[in-house]
């Protein structure tokens, strides 16, 4: 038994960050045709194009801000009209800001968190879940966080768009699962990516102590996860949220 997804159309969004690049390039090697999104990274959007490719697989990067309705849809008429309507849509893309204490984060990090981290779902869903209810067949995938179940101090605007987020999925879960398109989160722990892996700070020993597994994990056993749940194998799993995590945080029952 092996992920096959061979066949397949794959959207990654935030395609170019630590963890997107590692999921685009599982994705191919599992078989998929991919669609690279990007923001403004366009010289590693090219790069992963022409990794896809040297796989046998097709690609194709295309710019878009997954916060504003118009340019997602945009994005959606050049996917569709170039590749065709992707069976998979990952959506890892959010946007970067300063952590710091409620009564000192600025309110504009708040309104970035809810745009990148709900609305960008909410836009994903409209601009593309019609073409799989067509289909009757989908995958929507969504990046969340340990964070959305840790609350840690200075979490609070990350913390609340995700679990904004997580509502939105649940509920999308419920209302399209009739056509047999599954709707799943994977919320990663603090990953070990390219990033540490240049500056030599894979290891934490702070964090490392209270993970059950006693290590942070990798970028590639974020992706795994993610081809996972875009194959056939996780064909009745829908509604999830999956914390790959080494078990710093359990959902309990």
């Amino acid at each position: 038994m092996k992920i096959d997804l061979t066949g397949k159309i794959a959207l990654v969004t935030g395609a170019t960050g630590q963890l997107g690049r590692v999921m685009v390039r599982t994705l191919a090697e599992c078989g998929a045709d991919v669609v690279i999104h990007y923001l403004k990274n366009k010289e590693m959007a090219e790069a992963l194009c022409r990794e896809v490719m040297s796989l046998g697989r097709k690609a194709l990067i295309v710019q878009a801000d997954i916060t504003d309705y118009n340019s997602v849809m945009q994005m959606k008429d050049i996917v569709v009209n170039s590749l065709g309507a992707p069976d998979i849509v990952v959506d890892n893309a959010v946007i970067q800001y300063n952590w710091t204490t409620v009564l000192k984060q600025p309110l504009e990090d708040y309104e970035s968190q809810f745009r990148s981290c709900v609305m960008q779902n909410v836009i994903m869903a409209k601009a593309f879940i019609p073409y799989m209810i067509e289909k009757k067949y989908g995958r929507f995938i969504g990046i969340n966080t340990e964070c959305s179940m840790q609350n840690f101090p200075t979490q609070s605007a990350y913390v609340a768009g995700k679990r904004g987020m997580d509502g939105i999925f649940r509920i999308l879960a419920k209302e399209v699962g009739e056509h047999q398109i599954t709707v799943n989160q994977v919320a990663p722990g603090w990953t070990i990516s390219d990033r540490d892996r240049e500056a030599g700070t894979e290891r934490s020993a702070e964090y490392d102590a209270k993970v059950p597994l006693k290590r942070r994990g990798t970028d590639q056993e974020i992706a795994n996860v993610v081809a996972f749940l875009a194959s056939d194998l996780a064909s009745y799993i829908t509604g999830a949220y999956i914390p790959v995590c080494g078990g710093n945080v359990m959902p309990a029952i």
